[in-house]
């Protein structure tokens, strides 16, 4: 059975990263493991140099190696207890088949280890130290989009049901990866689509819009395409505030204004403001 991946931490978006994970899950029939990544431990890092005398360096050595090793073991409890409350969650949206693992070490390498047979990574948009600035994305939110080479689904701060979405086209390779995972798939089959592009009103731009449209409505979607002018991120996020959009789709990378998401100012701007999940492609 094919698994969806999900990493936690001790954030406010932990649960509504295990409620879509679930939601996904049982759409895809697939199984999930949640990750806890533990960061390396801190010993030895300490500069204690200068006029201490020997007994005194020692002494204090002692001491934040005693510290160290109680703050790995709370560490690794509250590890515990955040993976056991994410299994609950998780089960709780119907997935029979789910796993946890905490790991030490780089969330980076946990990631290239752990996504190598998963269909599809879920994260949340900010993490447990960007808990209060309401404006700053999560930092291991571009380095997850920037390695993972499954599609990256990133949950908002609370879960909510939804049943349409919204496919922000420009016509790249990653767009149009999201294009095909889409109609391809059982995880948005039965939700109303609408395929938007930003751009002059030309035959061309048109012409374009066409190609995704017509492969959804092959595959069975309600689907609507729409071509739109002005900025990226204002046509896109007003479209999902007042449409009742409930996930935004699109290519990680392109080759249009819409062409970079959280490594580019517009789009990573766009992202700060759609309060929905965004499911991105490499």
């Amino acid at each position: 059975m094919s698994r969806i991946l999900a990493f936690i931490d001790g954030s406010t978006y932990a649960e509504s990263v295990c409620r879509l994970t679930a939601w996904a899950a049982v759409r895809l029939e697939h199984s999930v493991e949640i990750a806890h990544v533990l960061g390396r431990r801190m010993s030895g890092s300490f500069d204690l140099s200068g006029s201490l005398e020997a007994d005194q360096r020692s002494a204090l050595l002692d001491e934040y190696a005693r510290l160290d090793e109680q703050h790995a073991r709370l560490a690794q409890a509250k590890g515990r207890a955040l993976l056991d409350t994410a299994r609950t969650i998780v089960a709780a949206g119907g997935v029979e088949h789910v796993e946890t693992k905490l790991r030490h070490g780089d969330l980076m390498e946990a990631l290239a280890d752990l996504e190598k047979d998963a269909a599809m990574v879920v994260v949340g948009k900010r993490g447990e130290a960007a808990d209060f600035a309401r404006m700053h994305l999560g930092s291991n939110l571009e380095r997850i989009v920037r390695t993972a080479t499954r599609p990256v689904l990133v949950a908002a701060r609370a879960y909510t049901p939804f049943d349409r979405f919204l496919i922000a086209f420009d016509g790249g390779r990653s767009a149009n990866r999201a294009v095909d995972f889409v109609a391809s798939g059982n995880l948005l089959k039965g939700l109303k689509a609408t395929v938007l592009s930003v751009g002059a009103d030309t035959a061309e731009n048109r012409s374009r819009l066409e190609a995704p449209v017509h492969r959804l409505r092959e595959a069975g979607f309600e689907v609507e395409g729409l071509l739109r002018q002005g900025e990226p991120d204002d046509v896109i996020g007003t479209h999902v505030d007042t449409q009742g959009i409930g996930l935004l789709v699109m290519g990680a990378y392109g080759h249009s204004r819409i062409r970079s998401l959280v490594i580019g100012s517009t789009t990573e701007a766009m992202v700060r403001r759609c309060k929905v999940p965004v499911l991105m492609f490499r």
